[in-house]
């Protein structure tokens, strides 16, 4: 119904809640932005945006119509990006979604190993965060997932592998003011902001990392954030292991013991089944189906 060009226009407007924001960074006046955006309205025969005084805002129908828009201009870029990858030889594509809690190192060894493996083929990984793993499968932008914590909360056929636990350390800057306490409490705990990770979900329900009932929360977007505000003393909370005990070992970060300890969390390989898929079905070799060794490379 509507031109790449239209989307790309509203979705400026949405985005910007100005016709004149929207016009100076589409290098047009904003006379023609709100004359097409009519046109368009009245194509559909609803109103999209609400004028207002000095802005614009989204109706219920315009936030639909946005939503689809944008999801078929991702779709525009990828069907764009195949091409450019039949033409250039590239053939496949896989995409793998991380857990952030996985080592560093090993998701480099696999990368490397992979394209030295294939030549026509390219992998694409995103680092998420709790939900957003399965957010990421469930949503078909990945085929396979590393690290996925705690039980599988979408449906379909997916295919799994147990990777064992992987265990938290409750940490804190070594200058932190509750670092030389040793009766700590929920109390005592509770005055300081919990450092989290935000859950990078989408669709599927958030969860959170840790923090006492009626604590504040820092919430960063992965551990190297997370990482950087524990050693300022800006926050406490639970850390997996093996990113703390590098910075306990070097003086940075203190363990101390929770009044209730925090359970290890389960982890799992997860994939969406596809027997075609050669590009799965090496990385699934690759990676192997013994637990201790997947929890031991990729987890502790």
């Amino acid at each position: 119904m509507f031109a790449k060009t239209d989307l790309e226009l509203l979705d400026c407007v949405a985005r910007l809640g100005s016709f004149t924001a929207a016009a100076g960074q589409l290098h047009k006046v904003p006379s023609a932005i709100s004359y097409r955006v009519r046109q368009m309205e009245g194509e559909l025969g609803v109103e999209l945006f609400h004028r207002l005084p000095r802005r614009v805002e989204l109706t219920e129908a315009g936030q639909h119509f946005i939503t689809q828009a944008r999801a078929m201009l991702r779709q525009m870029e990828e069907v764009k990006a195949q091409t450019q990858r039949v033409a250039s030889g590239w053939q496949q594509t896989l995409r793998l979604a991380l857990d952030n809690v996985v080592k560093p190192h090993r998701i480099t060894a696999l990368i490397r190993d992979f394209y030295r493996h294939f030549d026509n083929a390219e992998l694409v990984i995103s680092m998420e965060v709790f939900n957003g793993v399965w957010d990421a499968l469930a949503e078909g932008r990945a085929e396979i997932a590393i690290g996925a914590t705690s039980a599988i909360p979408v449906g379909g056929d997916f295919g799994y592998l147990d990777m064992g636990e992987i265990d938290w350390a409750f940490v804190m800057a070594a200058h932190h003011p509750l670092a030389n306490n040793k009766d700590l409490n929920e109390e005592v705990i509770g005055h300081y902001p919990a450092i989290s990770l935000e859950d990078s979900a989408r669709t599927l329900p958030k969860r959170s990392n840790w923090q006492l009932p009626h604590q504040r929360r820092l919430m960063v977007p992965d551990w190297p954030n997370a990482i950087a505000c524990f050693s300022e003393g800006l926050g406490l909370g639970c850390m997996p292991r093996h990113y703390a005990e590098p910075l306990i070992a070097r003086g940075i970060l203190v363990e101390k013991s929770l009044p209730t300890p925090r359970s290890p969390s389960h982890c799992c390989l997860a994939w969406r089944k596809d027997e075609s898929n050669a590009l799965l079905a090496w990385v699934l070799d690759y990676l192997g189906e013994d637990r201790d060794q997947l929890n031991r490379e990729w987890l502790n």
